[in-house]
């Protein structure tokens, strides 16, 4: 109870309730910090070219072999023309929701000639890139929808009798039943 002459003070019922709540609240915002949930996570995809290295290719001089001392292995080829290669540098971050977010990105396009000699050196940055809108509607896939034939074919064969193995039901003669 406590000293004589000592009054607590009387909450109101309201704030009674909403002390639980937000001590609760209090306890896990803090857990998210100790989580790091709201921590951005950077990630590299490909290697990081330098300048420097750039400056070891010279266009009309250097071969496919020195591109690849000097660069390594090209990230992808151009899909209809084997003497581009491409070499893709691409940093992204987690944004609200932990969705992605390209923070950097960086293409190096190297154009051969068909002996294998470096023609030209193209450099390409996020700035160069291109939205792309998704196309309206849906493609239809091949069998995805039955014809009036083989909706009415179609349960053939799926329905047994009563009373035949197989049926669901435990009449006489049922494959369920016990002598």
């Amino acid at each position: 109870m406590g000293p004589p002459g000592l009054r607590l003070p009387r909450l109101p019922r309201a704030t009674l309730t909403m002390l639980p709540c937000a001590l609760g609240l209090a306890v896990s915002l803090g857990g998210c910090h100790v989580l790091h949930i709201f921590d951005p996570t950077h990630v590299r995809r490909g290697e990081l070219i330098e300048a420097e290295s750039l400056k070891d290719l010279t266009p009309g001089v250097s071969t496919r072999a020195d591109a690849t001392s000097v660069l390594g292995t090209p990230t992808a080829h151009a899909t209809f023309d084997d003497n581009t290669w491409i070499y893709i540098t691409q940093i992204t971050s987690t944004r609200i929701a932990r969705t992605p977010g390209i923070t950097m990105q960086e293409v190096l396009l190297l154009k051969f000639d068909p002996r294998g000699t470096l023609v030209s050196i193209r450099e390409l940055d996020k700035g160069d890139g291109k939205q792309i809108a998704m196309a309206p509607g849906a493609t239809a896939s091949p069998g995805s929808q039955a014809s009036f034939l083989q909706q009415l074919l179609g349960n053939v064969g799926k329905f047994t009798p009563a009373g035949l193995p197989g049926s669901g039901t435990s009449g006489p003669g049922s494959g369920n039943s016990l002598p």
